[in-house]
């Protein structure tokens, strides 16, 4: 249950230890729907590109899923199966949101041969878990010792080593050489 429209929404630096995991969960999770409606619109552009920007929003979706269990896992471990109706939609800020916008995922032929399209989505995921990181990194240098601090470290620990394995896919495969011959 969120809090009601009335209520006054709360930043993320003000919650418990409780509140700031149960919301982070609720991000990850966010961003899985978000990652799945890219992937459902780029496929319908039936292009090889859009295909191949889709299939990384398929697979982000993928792994924000799987970022979302293993904060459950923490949740479970650390608060049982006490509840917590704090949604991110009580929050201030927006954390760790995917914008397409960002990054020009309609490039042109001459654009193509500097960045490919697997590499352009890749960007938007990359650019998410970078400002995510810095933002919980932020909140670790102004909370004093304790366990919130604790969940801020764990947190911006787990969005830097996201950040990193987009970046290892990215030098993975590089872009293509559309166009050369």
């Amino acid at each position: 249950m969120s809090l009601p429209e009335n209520a006054m929404k709360q930043s993320f630096a003000s919650l418990s230890p409780q509140e700031a995991l149960h919301v982070a969960i609720f991000i990850e999770e966010r961003n899985a729907e978000l990652y799945q409606r890219f992937a459902e619109m780029f496929v319908e552009f039936r292009d090889s590109d859009s295909s191949e920007i889709a299939g990384v929003f398929w697979e982000m979706a993928a792994e924000e899923r799987d970022h979302s269990s293993r904060l459950q896992g923490k949740y479970m471990q650390r608060f049982g199966t006490s509840s917590c109706s704090l949604t991110e939609e009580d929050l201030m800020e927006f954390i760790e949101v995917p914008r397409p916008e960002q990054v020009d995922l309609f490039a042109t032929p001459d654009e193509m041969n500097k960045i490919g399209a697997r590499d352009r989505a890749l960007q938007v995921a990359l650019n998410a878990e970078r400002s995510a990181q810095q933002y919980y990194a932020s909140l670790v240098e102004k909370t004093g010792p304790g366990p919130l601090r604790q969940l801020y470290r764990e947190l911006a620990d787990m969005e830097d080593g996201h950040a990193a394995a987009i970046e290892q896919k990215m030098s993975t495969y590089p872009a293509r050489d559309v166009g050369k011959k």
